[in-house]
């Protein structure tokens, strides 16, 4: 039977569902199959559990490994008959049939929000001992002193312990911010000996969002953007003059107005479009009341929805006053802040420690992008973003910040970055902005541009031009030290991304090309493509260097390099130029690495599949089981690359640039916001390992960069 973990409140609104999801996302890195299993769901259906339903989306579980059980109303029933072993002989009936096919389930217990939670408690701890599973208990510390806290700690491990229950961890959540030590000083350690975890209130994650309070009140949208993820950080009622009333409105404040208050309407919209106004969150006009049809129009163009309700405003302000926010809404910002305090308050290692997991053997998609951000959540890295005014580097950048994974820097000018940010509902707090027109850095930078470029006759007049251009002011920053690492390109070409890198960052000492590869997340295992994106048609040495730069990254994600040097025929059974560049290549890399595994000409499927390979190369370490493929050509590499994402559903995560003394990395222009956080991880992954020595090489500058963008 698979192991079973049981997340239990011992409180009422103790918010388990962040242990919960911080458990998941810290077990589906170590194991092969994770489940997640709620015995005891709200409303009719148990397969419509909102919390399930985040869990299946997040983690990619199918519905033998993500499953409510019985509906509050069945186990009620079923108590009030005395059944009560009917609700456990159910739950473990499920919990074994979800264990054919997971290694670890998380189960997560009751809210203990009914009308007996004495019975609830007794119901969680029962459904535990029967499924075998240990407790995390979670203790909520929201209104409690630190006293109370730590003597809910005492006495939750005491009932847990006379119900006979193993308790793997206990952990207290959404403490005053303030109180957070002096909880941890004031807890009694258990008879582990282990740490009891501490949580604060999060406001990221409890503030609700215009969409929850939409679903919450059943609210017609009718005008503004359909923007449901915008948190609402406040409420007004607009129950003042219009001067008065732009006096109290604070960003991010949800709006109740009566209907026919075309006065205010106007004036939150005009606030929303000047930048030394604030922006609100959205509007709510009450009473059933139509506006005017001379302000639909400006309605429309509102960058905040819009809602409508029959209801009058003293009745809308005290329902949105009651409004909870949950995780499981599955608004991806407030599943990132989890996520981030997770790591910020657990040592995930210790945590490991207790559950004993088996380790995992398969490295799905999910998983290894999962494993991105943790890795470059463990050494910090400060990475910077030049394109400032990109909707969607925006949005990356307030998940990145949120999730806790590495300090950013994003270029523009200030007041628009925070406008746009504003306008969309993106919150930036914590964020550095730099304006290269403006930056007092610009002066330094020109004067080392102008040094390392003197022998192209750039003189500092150029020099102060040429660093207006973010590109090249975030490529200096870079290379002097200021940040790690830079991610670019949703709106730049990659020649205008990699230029800047190319004139002074230079490639590493022994590189004589800057390449790429693609990492290629296939099922069950990453594969690497180099080169898919920057080379046209490397010549012998280039296509050697490609390989030793694909292999060094492939061990730095890692991919255990085993490099197939691809070619039209296998080992002696062609001939042409072509095949003989591939052969010299494949010497090369033989000559300047002996330590690994390559193999070269080799055709696709001979270094794919095992029973091709004992054909055409019997006896090979790398054929029938590469993981590093070196494309002869761009031409090659970018339609192969795109042909086998397409046919077989892989997840294509790059390009990742490789060669360069400092890590640059290139964005597709039609890349997603997921796609962005991954390429920052990776780059801040690239500049933990990148050692750099103080000589500058004198490579030359490639004659041509590619645009072959995704």
């Amino acid at each position: 039977m698979a192991k079973g973990i049981y997340v239990s409140a011992t409180t009422p609104g103790s918010g388990k569902s962040l242990i919960a999801l911080g458990l998941a996302d810290t077990l589906h890195r170590h194991a092969d199959r994770i489940g997640f299993f709620k015995p005891v769901v709200h409303g009719d259906d148990s397969g419509a559990d909102p919390m399930v339903a985040l869990m299946k989306s997040r983690f990619d579980l199918d519905d033998q490994r993500c499953r409510g059980g019985l509906t509050f109303t069945e186990v009620r029933g079923l108590l009030a008959e005395g059944r009560r072993e009917d609700i456990d002989s159910r739950c473990v009936e499920i919990f074994a049939e979800m264990g054919r096919h997971c290694d670890v389930i998380i189960v997560e217990g009751t809210d203990l929000t009914g009308h007996d939670a004495a019975v609830e408690f007794d119901l969680n701890a029962r459904l535990a001992n029967n499924l075998a599973a240990p407790i995390v208990a979670v203790v909520g510390a929201k209104g409690r002193s630190v006293a109370e806290a730590a003597a809910a700690v005492d006495v939750a491990r005491k009932e847990l312990a006379a119900e006979k229950c193993s308790l793997l961890a206990m952990m207290v959540n959404r403490a005053d911010p303030e109180d957070v030590d002096a909880i941890i000083a004031a807890v009694k350690p258990g008879a582990s000996g282990r740490p009891v975890y501490v949580f604060p209130e999060l406001e990221d994650i409890a503030r609700p969002t215009t969409g929850e309070v939409g679903t919450a009140l059943a609210l017609r949208q009718i005008a503004g953007r359909a923007d449901m993820e915008r948190d609402v950080r406040d409420v007004k009622v607009a129950a003042m003059n219009v001067g008065n009333f732009l006096n109290v409105l604070d960003d991010g404040a949800l709006v109740i107005v009566p209907g026919d208050r075309a006065d205010v309407m106007v004036a939150c919209l005009a606030s929303s479009f000047s930048p030394e106004f604030p922006v609100p969150s959205g509007l709510i006009l009450t009473g059933g009341l139509a506006p005017d049809a001379n302000i639909y129009p400006l309605l429309a163009s509102a960058p905040f929805p819009v809602f409508a309700t029959e209801d009058d405003t003293y009745t809308t302000a005290r329902r949105v006053s009651e409004v909870r926010s949950e995780i499981w809404s599955g608004h991806r910002r407030k599943v990132a802040s989890a996520l981030g305090l997770w790591s910020r308050q657990v040592d995930e290692a210790e945590m490991l420690e207790r559950l004993h997991l088996p380790r995992a053997e398969r490295m799905t998609p999910l998983r290894f992008l999962h494993d991105l951000i943790e890795r470059a959540r463990a050494q910090r890295r400060h990475i910077v973003l030049p394109e400032g005014k990109d909707i969607r580097i925006l949005k990356a950048a307030e998940i990145l910040h949120r999730r806790d994974v590495c300090d950013l820097t994003l270029l523009g000018r200030e007041a628009d970055v925070r406008e746009l940010a504003a306008s969309r509902g993106i919150d930036l707090a914590g964020i550095n902005i730099v304006d290269p027109a403006t930056s007092e850095l610009r002066q330094d930078f020109a004067a080392r541009y102008a040094e390392l470029r003197a022998h192209k006759g750039v003189d500092l007049a150029r020099a102060l031009e040429v660093m207006q251009d973010e590109s090249y002011f975030g490529t200096m920053m870079v290379q002097l030290g200021v940040v790690d690492g830079m991610v670019s390109g949703a709106a730049h070409t990659t020649a205008h991304t990699i230029r800047p890198a190319l004139e002074f960052v230079k490639t590493r000492q022994g590189v004589k090309i800057v390449s790429s590869v693609f990492l290629m997340l296939m099922p069950d295992r990453v594969l690497v493509y180099g080169d898919c994106a920057v080379n046209p048609d490397p010549n012998v040495e280039q296509l050697a260097d490609i390989a030793l730069a694909s292999a060094e990254t492939a061990s730095q994600f890692g991919v255990e390099p085993r490099v197939a040097m691809l070619s039209y025929s296998t080992g002696g059974s062609g001939s042409g130029e072509a095949v003989e560049e591939v052969r010299q290549a494949t010497d090369l890399v033989r000559e300047r690495r002996p330590d690994l595994a390559v193999e070269g000409p080799i055709q696709y499927d001979a270094a794919v599949d095992a029973s091709i390979a004992e054909s055409k190369m019997p006896g090979s370490s790398v054929a029938g089981q590469a993981t590093v493929f070196i494309f002869p050509d761009l031409n090659t590499g970018n339609n192969t690359y795109k042909a086998v994402q397409q046919s077989s559903g892989a997840v294509a995560v790059g390009p990742v640039l490789q060669g360069l003394r400092k890590p640059v990395n290139d964005l597709s222009r039609g890349c997603t916001v997921e796609d962005i956080v991954n390429t920052v991880a990776i780059t801040a992954i690239q500049a933990q390992s990148l050692t750099v020595p103080p000589e500058t090489p004198n490579a030359p500058e490639p004659s041509a960069v590619s645009a072959a963008k995704a």
